[in-house]
């Protein structure tokens, strides 16, 4: 049993504004350009729309980005080219506004933010607006144990939906879900195997860079973990539970409660779309209310994106996580908005039809 309402959670996500997205169709082929001449620019405005409510589409003004930060026990098994320790780094590093999310995101005008759900250190010194939501230090090495217990797993989404709430209440208008910890590529993967019935071999990627050595460790331990998480795989929540983690439990019911308030939300890397997957199962028409920002090098990220039918807007080779993808896509996405809302009608530019055939 789950106190986690489900039946609840299915009934308030509602579909896109279909309205909106039929005037927004229209307008594109009255602006002032050959039809489809804007190619994959008019699909994302046409989307922006639906789930705007709007037509034109408004401006993606306040962009946030939240970075889920937590360790993983199959670290230990060596499956990652960098260790444990570099997670409690790097979330030291974000709030310093050194790391590749934070450049981008200034670029760009966006906000991050970044929360500790189960970094294995001591991070009491930090702003309480990162610790609140922890649950444990580090998750449970999903080869030989579960990663967390039912309380944990129904905790750790709770969290990421209350973060949800809290982003959108403050002005939100896109959500980018951002990943940090070490192993949290091989925990990806095995959410992936376990709902796709998938191999280690079809989802295995080299995450950090890892060479042969390491990645044959990584092959090992997700064997091991998909085949603990065979017994669950009917039910999303025991996966995460299983095979899945602190971080990646809130980045869940991140993704699901963005798809209850109407909010978009521009997935990146396989650790999204990994929890991407997951959320779907459990409330399928969440997935309605995202986009994948780009390809990553990870196959079972690929194996995802086919599965929920969403083709990135860029593919760059980029395999660094914390929401950096999904941050490089954005300016395609404010660009389908701008041309839509900005550009002129062909009707304000020629005369009326009749006035053309009089002369």
């Amino acid at each position: 049993m789950t106190s986690i309402d489900l039946t609840a959670l299915r009934e308030s996500v509602g579909l896109r504004d279909t309205d909106a997205a039929s005037d927004t169709r229209l307008r594109l082929d009255g602006l002032v350009k050959p039809l489809g001449s804007l190619g994959r620019l008019e699909q994302l405005a046409t989307w922006l729309s639906g789930v705007q409510g709007v037509s034109p589409p408004r401006p993606l003004d306040d962009v946030r980005v939240v970075v889920f930060a937590g360790d993983h026990g199959i670290a230990s098994s060596g499956v990652s080219a960098y260790p444990p320790e570099v997670t409690a780094a790097m979330v030291r590093t974000f709030l310093a506004g050194a790391a590749g999310v934070n450049a981008l995101a200034t670029l760009h005008g966006a906000k991050v933010r970044v929360l500790d759900l189960g970094v294995d250190a001591d991070t009491d010194d930090l702003p309480s607006a990162v610790t609140a939501h922890k649950v444990r230090r580090g998750s449970g090495s999903i080869d030989v144990e579960d990663a967390l217990t039912q309380d944990e797993v129904e905790r750790a989404f709770a969290s990421g939906a209350a973060v949800a709430d809290e982003e959108v209440d403050s002005g939100a208008d896109l959500l980018i879900a951002g990943d940090m910890g070490i192993g949290n590529t091989t925990v990806a993967a095995a959410l992936v195997a376990v709902l796709l019935e998938l191999g280690p071999l079809d989802v295995v990627g080299t995450g950090t860079g890892i060479d042969d050595d390491a990645w044959a460790r990584k092959v090992a331990a997700l064997r091991d973990a998909t085949y603990r998480g065979r017994a669950v795989r009917d039910d999303p929540l025991a996966v995460l539970r299983t095979v899945g983690s602190a971080d990646t439990a809130a980045m869940t019911g991140f993704l699901i409660q963005a798809a209850v308030r109407r909010t978009p939300v521009l997935l990146d890397g396989v650790v999204s779309c990994a929890c991407a997957l997951v959320a779907r199962r459990l409330v399928e028409t969440s997935s309605h209310w995202w986009l994948a920002g780009h390809r990553s090098t990870e196959p079972s990220q690929h194996r995802v994106l086919d599965v929920l039918g969403l083709e990135p807007l860029v593919d760059l080779g980029m395999r660094l996580g914390e929401g950096t993808g999904a941050l490089t896509a954005l300016p395609i996405l404010r660009a389908a908005q701008a041309m839509c809302a900005d550009m002129g009608l062909l009707a304000d530019l020629l005369p009326p039809q009749q006035d053309l055939d009089a002369t």
